[in-house]
Order: structure tokens, then sequence, then C-alpha cells
């Protein structure tokens, strides 16, 4: 695997000595993030203590500019463990825009029939990231969006990302 995994680089947002933070690279979704560490493995365990320690500061750095550029939330969880690349977490920004069309699509409200009594809120995490892969990372042509584009986002991020 080479350096940075194989993420072109108009994808890289910014670096650090043990992780790297690049816009997803088949996602429509504007500020959709992978942050990668650059050890290759899957487990937390085997970073330095300096990496880990830098994973907060990585974690709230991009929180804190997505929220900045109009993300109501922000969702940050690892998923992938496929073996040759390494650990990485998602952070998903959901901006209005996105839960507006969420609940525009009827497709979505069949996930209500899986809870067996009333959820706490209207929808959650697993919902919405369910939306945005299916919308915004596996669809041919995905929904419009509202404000910059992935290239312009990731313009922004790089001014915005320092380490």
């Amino acid at each position: 695997m080479t350096q940075d995994h194989e993420v072109p680089l108009e994808f890289h947002i910014a670096r650090t000595s043990g992780w790297s933070v690049n816009h997803r690279v088949n996602s429509a979704l504007p500020g959709y993030l992978i942050i990668a560490s650059i050890k290759v493995t899957n487990e937390l365990s085997d970073l330095s203590a300096e990496s880990l320690c830098s994973m907060g500061t990585v974690f709230a750095t991009v929180q804190r500019v997505l929220t900045a550029l109009g993300a109501r939330r922000v969702y940050i969880a690892r998923y992938g463990h496929s073996p040759g690349y390494p650990i990485h977490f998602h952070a998903i920004p959901i901006y209005g825009w996105v839960e507006d069309l969420f609940w525009q699509d009827n497709r979505y409200r069949l996930l209500e029939q899986f809870a067996d009594g009333p959820g706490e809120t209207p929808t959650d995490g697993a919902e919405l990231t369910f939306f945005v892969w299916r919308e915004f990372c596996e669809r041919i042509n995905p929904p419009p969006i509202t404000g910059p584009s992935v290239a312009d986002t990731i313009a922004i991020l790089r001014q915005a990302i320092q380490f």
C-alpha cells in the first residue's frame, strides 16, 4: 500500500505525523471525510501513544470545521476493517438540506418499521448515515447539493484544517 492509502491528490486535505484527512473519493456529499492512520493496522492498540493522543485533536478539528461549514451534526465513526487498509474513521457532515432530503424520500420511511416502540428522536445517526451512503456515495446520479461543491469544499477545508 502506498503512502496516503492511494488516495488521489485532489482529495487530500491535511496530514499529521499519525493521521491523514481526505475527502471520501466516491462521495458527492461535500465534506464527507476519511481520517486514516498513517500506520497500516486495523487495531488502535498498534498505534503509538503520540498517534492516539493526536487522534482527539484531529477529530475535534474536523468536527469544528465541518460545523463552521454548516453541518448540524458531524458523525465520526469507524466502519472499515478490510485487510491491507489502515484503521480509519468516517466524518459525515449532516447539513440541514441533507436531513430535508432524507425526510422527503418516502423510501426511507420504511426504516420506521424496524423499531418496536417510539424512538428517542424522529431519526438517528444510523439512518442518516445509511441515507448518505446510499444517496451520495453509491448512487450514479446523487441528489443535488446545496452550497459549495466537493471541489470547493476541499479547497475550503485545506485552508481551515491546519495541524
